[in-house]
Parts: C-alpha cells; structure tokens; sequence
C-alpha cells in the first residue's frame, strides 16, 4: 500500500525546522498542499521572529515540484490562527490534516519554575494545539473527514526532571484526542497523538552530539504520515525515534472489590496493594465510561 494525500491539504504549526518541517516535507513529498505555519521566535518563545524560517521550507517544498504557502501565526493567537485558516480555505478550499507541532521549553525545577513559565508553556502547547484544532474542526465536519496530530511527550506519559510545566502540557493534549477520537468519530475525523524522540532546536542542549546524530527528526516522520493517512487509526499514542515505532496504551488493572463496609478501609488497601496492583487482567479503556463498566463487573462478581 503507497500513502499518498493528493488532493489534500495540510496545515503543520511550527514547521519552520526540525520535526515540523520534516513532517510538511514528507506531506507535500506525497501530494498535499501544505501551509507551512512558523512564527519564527525563539526556543523560549521569545522575541517575534520572521517568516524567514517558514518561506525556506515553503522553496525546498516547491523545488521539488510541490506546493506550498508560509503563514506567520502564533498559536496562542485565535485571530491570527483563525486567519491562517481563511488564507488556507481561500487558497485552496479545503483543509485536511492538522498537525499541531508547535512547542516552546522553559525547563527549571518546580521550585524554581514561575508562574509566567508554566502558564506561557501551556498556552503554546495546549492552548495553541486547542486553537488551531477549534478553528478547523467545523471544516472537517462538513467535509466528513479530518485528520489531527497533536505533539505529546514521554515528559507527559512518564515524567521527567525540571519540565513540570511541558510535561503538564504534554499530557494535556493526549486528554484533548481522547476526546476529540469520541467526537469527530462520525465525522470521520481521526485524532491521534505523537511521542517523539528526536535531536532538534528544542532538544539540542539536553542530549550529547553522537545521540543527536541517531535521532534524527525525519526518523519520526513516517509515524505522523501514517497517523494522517485514509486508512489511520484514532485515540492512538505512537512513540517514534531512531526508527523505532511503537504504540502506548494507558490500561487499568482489574482491581479489588472491598466492598461499601467496614472492608472498605485504607489499612486493607495497603494490605491488597499487590493485588490491586497486578496487572495480569489490565485492560485499556477506550472511553470513560468503561472504567465504571469496568467496576459494576467486579461488584457483580462479589
């Protein structure tokens, strides 16, 4: 089978380098009109930046024989990404996929991180992912079909030093998919989340150069092609680097039933800890309702 989005139109959020760019590549590689979107600023988010950045990747994609728009926006913007949107319909009259790839790092300790750091963090992250996912989703559903990606993390799935405030964010937006896989079902509208591991701006300073060169962020690409495809699944986190793919799936074990009595203390929680932690009979659940589901099995059971 041969991907190919001829015909479609792709947005990609901060694909002025690394893994964005090499995502709208790939799309505009395989037939997609693609609007390359980038504010130009720094890592932190910093300073305006220019188009510069975005334009580049928009000539090599037309180099090559595709076709291209670059767009300055900033995610955090509504009107400024609301206005993407109508030059991306006004240009060529439909929109696609999505993925939402813009980020910022402002790593400290909790102690040390602010309040502006943790809330500008998740402001690009989630907030940027939820407006532009807003402001294409209506267009997805008169077109009865869409494809989203947002950019998770293992700093959200599993945690890690001095990035409370991306990993807080990072997870977020897997909460927003699990959603929006539920919603836009019928509308055909697939959401999907990306966990990358990947040498770019962004994570340059955190891993030593001979890493850097087996990291490469077009060896993460094929998982965001696929998760965009006709044929892609939904509610799915890929994790992908080096050329290692691998799917992550958060599951629940089967748990113990105390009941509502004089059982039902603390003290036998620790007791059962074990048991409650075994995770011969976890399952995942694909919505929140199956966790009740779920429960009312194991109290029929008692």
């Amino acid at each position: 089978m041969t991907i190919n989005f001829d015909g479609k139109v792709a947005i990609v959020t901060g694909a002025g380098g690394g893994l964005g760019r090499c995502h709208a590549l790939d799309l505009a590689k395989r037939g997609a009109k693609v609007v390359v979107n980038d504010l130009g600023g720094n890592v932190d988010g910093s300073d305006d930046g220019s188009l510069s950045a975005a334009e580049k990747v928009v000539e090599e994609i037309k180099a090559a024989g595709g076709e291209a728009m670059a767009n300055g926006a900033s995610v955090t913007d509504v009107a400024q990404v609301e206005e993407m949107v109508k030059q991306t319909m006004d240009a060529y009259g439909r929109i696609d996929i999505l993925i939402n790839n813009a980020g910022i790092l402002r790593d400290k300790s909790f102690t040390k991180v602010t309040d502006e750091d943790f809330r500008m963090v998740l402001e690009v992250h989630l907030m940027g992912t939820v407006n532009c996912t807003k402001a294409v989703w209506e267009i997805m559903k008169e077109q009865n079909y869409g494809r989203i990606v947002v950019t998770s993390s293992s700093s959200g799935l599993y945690g890690n030093f001095g990035q409370t405030n991306y990993g807080a964010a990072k997870m977020a937006v897997v909460g927003l998919i699990n959603t929006l896989k539920l919603e836009g079902a019928k509308y055909n509208i697939k959401c999907n989340a990306l966990a990358p591991v990947a040498g770019t701006r962004m994570t340059e300073d955190l891993m030593p150069g001979e890493v850097l060169d087996q990291i490469q962020p077009d060896h993460v690409t094929p998982a965001v092609t696929y998760m965009v495809s006709e044929d892609a699944p939904t509610g799915v986190i890929m994790s992908a680097g080096a050329g290692v793919f691998a799917r992550v799936f958060v599951h629940e074990t089967m748990g113990v039933n105390l009941g509502t009595g004089e059982d039902m203390t603390a003290e036998n929680i620790a007791d059962k800890w074990d048991e409650i932690s075994d995770m011969k009979d976890a399952r995942p659940c694909y919505q929140g309702g199956e966790q009740s589901q779920k429960i009312f099995e194991l109290i029929m059971k008692g």
